[in-house]
């Protein structure tokens, strides 16, 4: 039977197997004609751009509930090969058997990771990439007010000042507020090896960061790294050290290494290059989708590693890669205008459009469209195959597009 594989059950994989469902049905083409099936490693739609909050036990949502409804055959293995002459691909089931499964298209969306340093102490520093390097860091602040008094026990340090670094640093002032008794010293501390923060998001929604930075009193440390961690806190390249219990790091992102397995060129990220279709640059039946794929969008940029850009890509993938199956035509990547929406925590958002990240909506404006995608837009529908087809009519889109 033809087959579509896709690997990964995140944001890209998921719109991606729902889309080559829908393409398949608008084909008029039967189940039995044509295989969809995904291969994650877990049970459940993992809700990562919420992993900054408090509770992230909560952000997910069950593969089975969104998969199968409409008929799409998950496989719980971890792929650790892909052969794209044989067109298989290999790995470890849940079991700790071997498995190989064959494909005629596949999309690989394995998404990303973050790059965590080799400095001393690294084995000490929580990150927020993971459900379950969430969930250590919500489980490890619920546990402080048990730790004997010392300097720093409700002190935090979040070691880079880009988009991750600024959601989780705004955040956490309350969530250590609510663990700490009234005569305690929260601290947090935001460092930085860039002069400024904020610096891939640019000039335009600056003003408004600093502005939340202070009215929460979060401390900044800029031009300057992190040179080793202990449990006690951390110490920086100018040689000054901060007592910390907490310390998180959420400096760098790169693609599946997955990607290395593939025979085409990556970017600096380890994304694969694509053309207009998603097709991986000369692997014949190979596309890509979310943060393991560098496709170009408006005004000559490349897409950002975000699930803004993660569920179109899915989608354009899926419709692709069941079209290229079924002889049908296929439609080229168009993702909706680009935009910036940055939880602010208490203080609200700031919501930006366009490449120069042009400031359009703040404070409490900002922080009704962030609810609204981090609590609606992100998530796919439950239980019902006809709601679920619905949703990968269209390629998706912003509540400003």
């Amino acid at each position: 039977m033809p087959e579509v594989l896709i690997i990964g059950g995140g944001f890209a994989g998921v719109r991606s197997a729902a889309a080559a469902v829908r393409q398949r049905q608008d084909a008029g083409v039967a189940a039995s004609d044509m295989r969809v099936t995904l291969v994650s490693a877990g049970d459940d739609l993992v809700i990562r751009p919420r992993l900054y909050e408090a509770d992230p036990g909560r952000m997910r949502v069950p593969l089975d509930q969104v998969l199968g409804p409409i008929g799409v055959r998950r496989v719980a293995a971890t792929i650790t090969g892909i052969d794209t002459q044989k067109r298989e691909v290999s790995g470890i089931g849940r079991d700790g058997t071997p498995t190989t499964l064959s494909y005629d298209r596949l999309i690989l969306a394995a998404g990303s990771r973050v790059v965590r340093p080799t400095l001393p102490g690294a084995e000490y520093l929580f990150d927020i990439d993971t459900l379950a390097g969430a969930a250590a860091l919500d489980a490890h602040l619920q546990r402080l007010p048990s730790r004997p008094a010392a300097e720093g026990r409700f002190t935090a340090v979040v070691v880079g000042a880009g988009f991750t670094g600024i959601e989780i640093a705004t955040e956490l002032g309350w969530r250590l507020r609510a663990v700490a008794e009234e005569t305690e010293q929260v601290r947090v501390v935001l460092v930085d090896r860039n002069e400024n923060v904020g610096h891939e998001l640019g000039e335009g929604p600056r003003p408004q960061i600093l502005e939340a930075l202070n009215e929460l009193g979060v401390e900044r440390r800029l031009g300057v790294s992190l040179e080793s961690v202990t449990p006690e806190g951390a110490r920086l390249s100018d040689g000054s050290e901060i007592a910390a219990a907490t310390v998180i790091w959420t400096a760098g992102m790169v693609a599946s290494p997955l990607t290395e397995q593939v025979p085409a060129p990556r970017d600096q990220l380890g994304r694969l290059t694509v053309d207009e279709f998603l097709r991986v640059t000369g692997v014949p039946g190979v596309y890509a989708a979310g943060d393991t794929a560098a496709p170009h969008v408006e005004e000559g940029h490349t897409v950002m590693q975000s699930c803004q850009y993660a569920m179109p890509q899915g989608h354009f993938a899926g419709v692709n890669a069941a079209a290229d199956l079924l002889g049908a035509r296929q439609t080229p990547f168009a993702p909706p205008p680009y935009v910036t929406c940055l939880d602010l925590g208490p203080t609200g958002a700031v919501l930006t459009r366009g490449w120069d990240r042009t400031v359009v909506k703040t404070r409490e404006d900002a922080k009704g469209i962030k609810q609204m995608i981090n609590a609606e837009l992100i998530y796919p529908p439950i239980g019902d195959a006809e709601k679920i087809m619905a949703w990968v009519k269209d390629a998706p889109s912003h509540p400003l597009s």
